[in-house]
């Protein structure tokens, strides 16, 4: 069993919380015999049925059910009919919360025929989950799991570390909210 994945007593807390504390942890994705690892340095807080940006902001539907659902579950869904998104669900049960993994740097290893690789920065959420390989095909999977697709603690404590908060993007539609300072981002 993998000892550094994160419970689901760590998503089972204050949405703007666990965005900020997701920063500098490992997103790890198992496909076709490959393991991926990306620091997570990006991502945006999405909280409750009166946050307008939220999906939730319609209140409960088939598409936002999972929001509602066990923290600590993937909710993944498509925008502009190409790319999709992968958000972590947060807080308590029959509260619809989220945050989107906006952004992540890839850490490559050298093969035998490589010597060199270079990381991979992955900066939207549509190309983190291209290159992972992420779909509605993991919609309401459980990272607690440590399979597939999970989120491990880093190495070493990223709190200290300068956390940049900044308005949340693509959300102009969203009234006041879309002022709300819940982006969040570290400088690697």
């Amino acid at each position: 069993m993998r000892k550094n994945i994160l419970p689901r007593k760590f998503y089972s807390r204050n949405t703007l919380k666990v965005a900020r504390e997701l920063l500098g942890c490992f997103l790890i994705r198992e496909y076709r015999g490959k393991i991926w690892r990306g620091m997570i340095t990006e991502t945006e807080a999405y909280h409750g049925e009166d946050d307008l940006a939220s999906h939730a902001s319609c209140g409960r539907t088939a598409r936002t059910e999972i929001m509602y659902g066990e923290s600590g579950c993937a909710y993944v869904y498509m925008i502009y009919g190409m790319y999709h998104c992968l958000n972590v669900v947060t807080e308590k049960k029959d509260f619809p919360a989220a945050v989107l993994i906006r952004s992540a740097k890839i850490f490559r290893r050298p093969t035998p025929k490589k010597t060199k690789i270079s990381d991979v920065y992955l900066d939207g959420p549509g190309k983190l989950c291209k290159f992972l390989k992420i779909d509605r095909k993991l919609n309401k999977w459980d990272l607690t799991k440590g399979e597939k697709l999970w989120i491990e603690r880093p190495a070493q404590n990223c709190a200290k570390r300068n956390i940049v908060a900044g308005r949340r993007i693509g959300v102009d539609y969203a009234q006041h909210c879309r002022e709300y300072l819940w982006r969040f981002s570290i400088n690697l």
